[in-house]
């Protein structure tokens, strides 16, 4: 999500404090050392922050209902609580999903070589002082509240929104000639997985060459996170 531009959506939002919001960029990165030893000990911090008036502590369930089925089984995991966040949002629950499979693959201790943190890839500077960033309630809170504001800017438009995401809600107004080559690609893929889940198709050959191309080792590493069998 939105940050210092890298998993765009986290990069001023994933993206950069000075550009409105940098997206997030969550699988396409490599973690420095020196950002794992500062993910690490965040990660001792107590999950206590509710944002989005969710118990922090509450397990996410793992039997999908609202989300359409072509999602990877790492994020069918957190299809409840995607559901939730994504009425608490106000959001398609689809696009939440779509987020977080390209940002996370659900895992929730994911980190971008720019910093971009948890399920939705948030930068650092969205979050508040007493924020535990990996707290997946949290992350979703700080994550969906830039993904509702790129909504805004781009008059409703998904395909705009998931530019402004990935890349800052700066490049919603400017020419697709600016964007950077992350965010085309962030958009080439996220519109048609976005409108398969809506369409109600089985099979999302989108979703399936994304995870060719970029998501393999994303997903492993969240499928042995889950603990998934």
């Amino acid at each position: 999500m939105p940050r210092a531009r890298s998993t765009r959506t986290v990069r001023q939002t994933a993206a950069t404090p000075q550009d409105e919001g940098s997206g997030c960029l969550s699988g396409f990165m490599l973690v420095p050392l020196t950002v794992v030893i500062v993910s690490a000990l965040l990660g001792t911090l107590a999950f206590h922050t509710s944002p989005i008036s969710i118990s922090p502590d509450a397990p996410p369930d793992s039997n999908p209902r609202s989300i359409s089925p072509i999602f990877r089984e790492e994020v069918l995991y957190w299809a409840d609580s995607i559901s939730r966040w994504a009425s608490a949002s106000n959001l398609d629950p689809n696009l939440v999903a779509t987020i977080m499979q390209i940002e996370s693959c659900g895992d929730p201790r994911a980190l971008s070589s720019a910093g971009a943190m948890g399920l939705f890839q948030v930068m650092p500077f969205h979050f508040h002082t007493a924020d535990n960033p990996y707290n997946p309630n949290t992350n979703a809170a700080r994550g969906l509240a830039y993904l509702v504001r790129a909504l805004e800017a781009a008059n409703g438009d998904a395909r705009l929104a998931l530019a402004g995401y990935n890349g800052g809600i700066g490049v919603i107004q400017r020419g697709e000639w600016t964007w950077s080559a992350q965010t085309k690609r962030y958009v080439q893929y996220g519109l048609p997985i976005y409108q398969d889940a809506v369409n109600g198709v089985e099979t999302s050959h989108a979703l399936n060459e994304w995870y060719m191309r970029y998501g393999a080792s994303l997903c492993r590493q969240a499928h042995q996170r889950l603990g998934l069998p």
